[in-house]
């Protein structure tokens, strides 16, 4: 695995985000994080010392040389988890009542964080690797960074995943698709109720 993927899976296993990164390595934003973690910044071998200390790991392990970490930090641990399939959540109920769950699937997925799947309908996020009818895992959390793929609730009423962007009150909801039908939707947080519901992690195509 390249030493930017292991930067990017290590801190995800953490549960540290993007900024919570940048502050430990005295970077200004996380947008230098998120584009370390792209690849499309390189790193000195000084800070990939600076980068393990902040993420308890080791230079060798992030650089593939050495998969063990140190005494003390706890691996990754694949073991799957069942997790509820929602279906139509329902207004005024909480997320993961009886009547929104519409079944059960497995995810390796731990890390100390709840997590649930959606059924994807639609071609709305095909470019983004999400097609029709896949299953999304999503880790459960009231907010994600700007550029994350969102499942998120619009006036208590639909449903939807989205690339989400916030401006102040303004938050833009992007499809990824190769249909030009889907239509980037904008709303104001002053007359819409936009709620996070938590950041897709994980998608399944099954067969």
């Amino acid at each position: 695995m390249e030493l930017y993927k292991k930067i990017r899976a290590r801190r995800e296993e953490l549960g540290m985000s993007q900024e919570e990164l940048a502050t430990k390595l005295g970077y200004k934003s996380r947008s230098t994080i998120n584009k370390i973690e792209m690849g499309k910044n390189d790193i000195t071998q000084s800070r990939i010392k600076a980068f393990a200390e902040a993420l308890q790991t080791t230079p060798g392990y992030l650089m593939g040389y050495d998969t063990s970490l140190p005494d003390g930090v706890e691996p990754y641990n694949p073991i799957m988890h069942r997790i509820p399939i929602l279906g139509n959540i329902a207004a005024g109920l909480p997320l993961f009542a009886e009547e929104n769950i519409e079944g059960y699937t497995y995810t390796e997925l731990n890390h100390g964080s709840k997590y649930f799947a959606l059924r994807i309908k639609g071609d709305s996020m095909t470019a983004a690797n999400i097609p029709d009818g896949s299953l999304v895992t999503v880790r459960s959390q009231p907010q994600v960074e700007n550029g994350e793929i969102a499942a998120v609730r619009v006036n208590d009423d639909s449903f939807t995943v989205k690339r989400f962007k916030q401006n102040d009150n303004i938050v833009t909801l992007t499809p990824q698709s190769y249909n030009p039908k889907h239509q980037v939707q904008i709303y104001d947080l002053t007359k819409d109720k936009i709620d996070i519901i938590g950041k897709v992690v994980e998608c399944k195509v099954e067969f």
